[in-house]
């Protein structure tokens, strides 16, 4: 018997690919191809924000991965948002209802959403990353492929995947509370899925609370981090013009991530003018950036020197309000520095009460200060929260751990497909 087929389904895909999502999707793919037969169903997309075929349409290797990739076509006729703001009457009501915390009582007696669904479907289809001709694909391939891996519920292609192949698909929704995770549509999509896979605690119970009835098996699956040698420091420090100190930021730098962080360290530097740290912040961006004092952007960078200017940072932040676990802070504590966070997120708030110190949290500008100019000038502090992330990392995120209950899934998924 040859090894079982998977096929991943992602927006993006690929090495220079700066996406949490997508980072996730490949490392968990390229972990598979020892135990089976993996391939990647993408789009040729790159620009997240403005779309656009940029990719080769060819199919080719990455890491032992087979990726077929297929043209984003939106329909162009009637803008997105003419049917996403006719569909916002359902996603006030799902929002209001989860805020009373009666929407997942109410999934007893309607799990499964039809208003203004049409409106949805529609706005679906006019986004960047919609795709007939990978949907037809799923819909066509269904029985070449044992166990599909749909990840990343913010577009298109994982609900036609749930809506073609379903009863074959593990969905890793990276979900995290927001407006579109609310739309009346998803809940047919969850509803059809064979299981679902989450990250993090926080994120199982907020799916829960969303969807409740309409939710079928699930668990946390979750997902490890690479172990990369960093690049040399000299090099990488004297090519992207770094300082000896720094706050570090790593990740999409669009405001949706950044929540005024940079504003908050400029108050930060005003208030301790005697403070030498400076702010680096790694990573592209499809948005006009602004030129800020002490801040320094390096643009996309290789894992090696990521890694290396990690190693080399004072504290990373992550100001992210929408994480379903946050791989940048997973790398961060692995590599043992200290890690500050937005407290409003609630999954990273949840790292910080599981890591026992570790990651620190702030819920203002305030106590982002103070805590910033807490962990900059205490050894004492850095060291003890490097201490419990590496621990924190290795007990909770490592490799067997993650792909025993990744490959249970598909397993327990092919076995149940086989009998029906």
């Amino acid at each position: 018997m040859g090894k079982r087929k998977i096929a991943f389904v992602v927006v993006r895909y690929g090495l220079d690919v700066n996406g949490g999502a997508e980072y996730h999707c490949r490392m968990l793919a390229e972990r598979l191809v020892q135990n089976y037969d993996v391939e990647v169903l993408t789009t040729c997309v790159k620009d997240y924000i403005n779309g656009g075929n940029e990719v080769s349409k060819k199919m080719e290797l990455v890491n032992g991965v087979l990726v077929r990739r297929f043209e984003a076509l939106p329909v162009d006729d009637i803008p997105e948002e003419i049917f996403r703001d006719k569909a916002k009457p359902v996603r006030r009501l799902r929002m209001f209802l989860y805020r009373m915390h009666c929407l997942r009582f109410v999934s007893y007696f309607m799990p499964i959403w039809k208003y203004l669904v049409k409106d949805e479907e529609e706005a679906m289809k006019r986004s960047v990353f919609y795709s007939r001709q990978l949907n037809e694909f799923v819909k066509e391939n269904k029985n070449v492929y044992d166990v599909f891996i749909a990840v990343t519920m913010d577009y298109a292609p994982f609900y036609y995947t749930a809506l073609y192949a379903g009863e074959k698909t593990i969905a890793i929704p990276t979900m995290h509370y927001a407006k579109t995770f609310f739309r009346a549509i998803l809940t047919n999509a969850f509803s059809r899925f064979a299981y679902v896979g989450f990250n993090t605690s926080a994120e199982q119970k907020l799916a829960e609370n969303v969807f409740g009835r309409a939710l079928g098996l699930h668990g946390i699956i979750s997902v490890g981090i690479e172990d990369i040698t960093p690049a040399d420091w000299e090099e990488t420090k004297n090519k992207y013009g770094l300082p000896d100190k720094y706050l570090l930021y790593v990740g999409r730098l669009d405001k949706g991530k950044l929540n005024n962080i940079v504003d908050y360290f400029s108050n930060y530097k005003r208030k301790y003018k005697e403070s030498s740290l400076k702010f680096v912040m790694v990573g592209s961006s499809f948005e006009k950036l602004d030129v800020v004092s002490d801040v320094i952007y390096t643009g996309f960078i290789s894992d090696e020197e990521k890694s290396a200017i990690i190693q080399h940072a004072v504290v990373v932040v992550n100001p992210s309000l929408y994480e379903s676990l946050s791989l940048i802070l997973l790398e961060v504590l692995s590599l043992g520095k200290p890690m500050l966070v937005n407290g409003h997120c609630a999954v990273l708030k949840e790292h910080c009460q599981k890591s026992h110190g570790a990651v620190d949290y702030y819920m203002d500008e305030k106590q982002f200060i103070s805590k910033l100019n807490k962990i900059e000038h205490s050894l004492e502090v850095r060291e003890k929260m490097a201490k419990g992330g590496k621990r924190y990392v290795e007990e909770n995120y490592n490799w067997p751990l993650i792909l025993s209950r990744l490959k249970q899934a598909i397993e327990s998924v092919a076995a149940q497909n086989r009998r029906m």
